[in-house]
């Protein structure tokens, strides 16, 4: 059976009289405080780095660095604990920023509410300020204009009222409420909810769900929620395929060791710095600092602010841009497109008559602040309104769609003004079925196009002292239409023009009306392309249009943004509702402007500072700029890494001895890591800005195979020569001779790997920070060997004769890692 106010009220137990403080009190223990969730406690420290160790390379660090102390290599395992013990620290410090959402809902609630509460059952009911956290189910409130809804309620007695709920819906106009004794399914205009701000009119109103049971919580809360993100996914495909490969490697070295040289365990350090050599060590480090480096540039010259350092990374790497419409696009206002008279032509005068009505209906009612409409009819205007004297004002009433305002006219005369809904309006004027038919005709057109329409009408009456009421308005003169669009965000069009340039598509989901919509993405200069409802989700995307998902629910944001991502898209989202929090969730990135509301702005990962949307093109920027220098230390080091690995395999097979001791090994990594910092002030190819920026395993994997069996070869090549080279083959009878040379043929390859690899097109320009690192590392690999430290980790000074072999292999090597680059960068989209 529907749910009557009776009924309803009889099931909360209360009345039109309220309750009393006894009733209150009882039920405030049961339901408890009408106030959010509570943000659960944040984990401890210890917690945050256990959580950290769920990383791969970072568990298989942990394990090798273990693995090493218990075979007593003591500096092995000092070195690698200590890179976790950095990349937990990390982690756990960039995750502690993440857990602050939910305290913000507070801020949108007001202190106090209006409530009937009695003594006693037999006392009479008293309004009363209470605390909106004493709200409980069965309060009866009382709604005037400026309020803010305290929780949500069921309208007992409505006048004129009207409620703005768009950072709950999305609409960006303000919703007529009243009351509906059997409301009909799916209208909720009986209801207003918690967050919600009353433009106009009054009401008393029942409480009927308060705290977390409330709309306003429900849309913190979402059934979407964000999983790995773009970075995460991308490194995880990779990292799983090194794992394995890492997991191998010493037990392979042991049994070969065994099996051909019985060197059995006693080749176990070696197993484990080999293992390590693989692994990207300064992964944590080169990541931090590239994004912390953007983030600190972007709020220093564009007040953008950062919140979740790894959300710079999923910037640069999306592809799909899905946008809120209302405060975001535009503004929270309307404003004044044409003032048409009766003949579909512009008339200044149905602007005048409008402002008139606008200015003596807030007069005289005595508003607060004028309804946006009327706000927009008295910019357009200028001073008008005064030459008149108010005589009364009647509000909007939601049941006629009309708000009319009494002025004197001339002498013994007052003139009835009436603006409101088309068809009300019309349907009190005189007018010709065949002329009435025409001007819905003109309305409808405007409204199509995606405007605000409102009609204007007048009436001429004897001036009389008896009050006025909505019922003297009929038998008007028909004056004309006004019709109204969304005023744009400043920057807006040319944002977005930027992020289509950049690739990156673009989706506007919104609570309003299709038309209006498409109507202010026409305005923005977008071209529009597939329009649909929020309940038709798909995941296909068509770039070259704008496509715009309509009557969107929080929900159905969410659902939109998750279905993309399960399609294999990077999704940011761009909103400054409650209603938007859920889709900012779910996505790979959440995005709000300055003036969002408090939780869009805490659930937000970026915050841009400025109220200009162009500093959103400038942090997919700065994304793409972190991603690329993290994708190009990722290629160099895993490719190099790579090669080495397998050479030393393959020679430890073939000599009688190890072919580099472990501390020389390791010496030769924290060599190469070193130089490869220089990789977070490098400044990448432009080629590399203008796409999103993903690291794509299965590309990713055939470039590590090329250029690791590339860096392989060379690396061989060199072992055949040493051994192989008249002269040369008393490098075998010498290890220390051997181990040197091996050692500086493998910094200078890898010299040459950062030269090559960076992914820069460097002809013609300065050498950066990259180039400056790879001529350190080609001289730490030239010069230490001869020192002192160099004799301490058992290697020795080479002869002449030593570099012009070695110079034999890095030659040619050099030239076929050009011809590979170019042909990497050929076969590149």
């Amino acid at each position: 059976m529907p749910d009557t106010s009776l009924r309803l009220l009889r099931r909360l137990d209360t009345g039109p009289r309220g309750l009393t403080d006894t009733e209150a009190a009882a039920r405030l223990a049961e339901h408890g405080e009408n106030t959010p969730a509570a943000v659960p406690p944040s984990p401890t420290w210890p917690r945050r780095c256990a959580r950290a160790l769920r990383d791969p390379f970072t568990a298989v660090l942990l394990t090798l660095g273990l693995v090493s102390a218990f075979v007593a290599s003591w500096g092995t395992a000092v070195v690698i604990l200590a890179l976790v013990a950095v990349s937990c620290a990390l982690r756990a410090t960039g995750e502690r920023r993440a857990d602050r959402s939910l305290a913000a809902l507070r801020g949108l609630v007001t202190g106090t509410a209006t409530v009937l509460r009695r003594t006693g059952r037999a006392d009479e009911p008293r309004a009363r300020e209470v605390p909106v956290a004493d709200l409980v189910p069965g309060d009866i409130v009382r709604l005037g204009p400026g309020d803010l809804v305290p929780a949500d309620v069921r309208l007992l007695r409505a006048q004129g009222l009207t409620v703005r709920q768009d950072t709950l819906t999305g609409e960006s106009a303000p919703v007529a409420k009243q009351p509906a004794d059997v409301p009909r399914r799916f209208v909720e205009s009986h209801l207003c909810f918690q967050g919600s701000h009353v433009v106009s009119g009054g009401a008393t109103a029942v409480v009927v769900a308060t705290g977390p049971r409330t709309r306003f919580a429900a849309a913190r809360r979402t059934p979407f929620r964000r999983g790995p993100s773009a970075f995460d996914r991308s490194v995880h495909g990779i990292s799983w395929v090194l794992i394995r490969f890492m997991l191998l490697t010493p037990p392979l070295v042991l049994m070969a060791g065994a099996a051909l040289h019985g060197r059995g365990t006693q080749t176990l350090p070696f197993a484990v710095a080999v293992a390590v050599g693989l692994t990207p060590e300064m992964l944590p480090v080169i990541v931090t600092t590239c994004l912390a480096r953007g983030a600190s540039r972007l709020a220093e010259a564009h007040r953008v602010v950062v919140r979740r350092l790894p959300a710079l990374h999923d910037l640069g790497a999306v592809d799909v841009l899905c946008l809120d419409k209302t405060g975001t696009l535009t503004q929270d206002r309307p404003v004044l497109a044409a003032a048409l008279g009766p003949d579909g032509r512009d008339d200044p005068e149905v602007l005048r008559w409008a402002a008139v009505a606008a200015w003596w209906g807030l007069t005289l009612l005595e508003l607060p602040a004028p309804d946006a409409l009327d706000e927009a009819l008295l910019t357009a205007a200028g001073p008008v309104g005064e030459e008149y004297d108010g005589v009364a004002a009647l509000p909007f009433d939601a049941a006629h769609r009309l708000a009319t305002v009494v002025v004197a006219g001339a002498l013994g005369r007052h003139v009835l003004i009436t603006k409101g809904a088309v068809e009300d309006v019309l349907g009190r004027c005189e007018l010709p079925d065949a002329e009435r038919r025409c001007l819905l005709e003109i309305a409808a057109r405007q409204a199509a196009s995606g405007l605000r329409v409102l009609a204007v009408a007048t009436a001429e009456l004897p001036a009389r002292t008896r009050p006025y009421r909505p019922e003297d308005a009929r038998d008007l003169t028909f004056r004309g239409l006004l019709t109204f669009h969304d005023d744009l965000a400043p920057g807006a069009a040319e944002a977005l023009r930027t992020l289509t340039g950049l690739g990156i598509e673009v989706r506007v989901l919104t609570g309003d009306h299709p038309a209006t919509a498409v109507r202010a993405c026409r305005d923005l200069g977008l071209t529009v392309g597939e329009v649909r409802s929020g309940r038709s989700p798909d995941t296909t995307v068509t770039p070259g249009g704008v496509t715009v998902v309509a009557r969107c629910t929080a929900e159905d944001k969410a659902r939109v943004v998750s279905d993309l991502r399960a399609a294999g898209h990077t999704v940011g989202f761009l909103g400054d509702g409650v209603n938007d929090v859920p889709a900012m969730l779910a996505a790979d990135v959440g995005v709000a402007p300055r003036g969002a509301v408090g939780v869009a702005r805490e659930s937000a990962d970026v915050v841009l500072g400025e109220k200009d949307l162009g500093a959103l093109g400038h942090a997919v920027l700065a994304g793409r700029h972190s991603s690329a220098n993290i994708a190009s230390y990722l290629r160099v080091t895993l490719s190099s890494n790579l090669g080495n690995v397998l050479a030393m395999l393959a020679a430890g097979l073939l000599l009688p001895f190890l072919p580099m001791l472990p501390a020389q090994v390791l010496a030769q990594n924290l060599c190469f890591d070193a130089s490869q910092l220089a990789f977070a002030d490098d400044r990448p190819d432009p080629e590399a800005l203008r796409r999103p920026t993903r690291l794509r395993p299965p590309a990713f994997l055939r470039f590590l195979t090329g250029f690791g069996l590339l860096n392989a070869v060379a690396d061989l090549a060199t072992f055949a020569v040493l051994t192989l080279a008249p002269h040369g083959g008393a490098a075998l009878d010498d290890q220390a001779l051997f181990h040197s040379a091996w050692f500086t043929e493998n910094l200078l390859t890898q010299a040459l790997a950062m030269l090559l690899r960076s992914g820069r097109r460097f002809a013609g320009r300065r050498p950066g920070p990259v180039g400056r690192a790879s001529a350190a590392l080609a001289g730490a690999g030239l010069l230490l060997p001869a020192t002192p430290l160099g004799a301490g980790l058992g290697l020795t000074a080479l002869p002449a004769g030593r570099y012009l072999l070695l110079a034999a292999v890095l030659v040619p090597y050099g030239l076929a890692l050009v011809v590979a680059r170019v042909r990497h960068d050929q076969r590149q989209p």
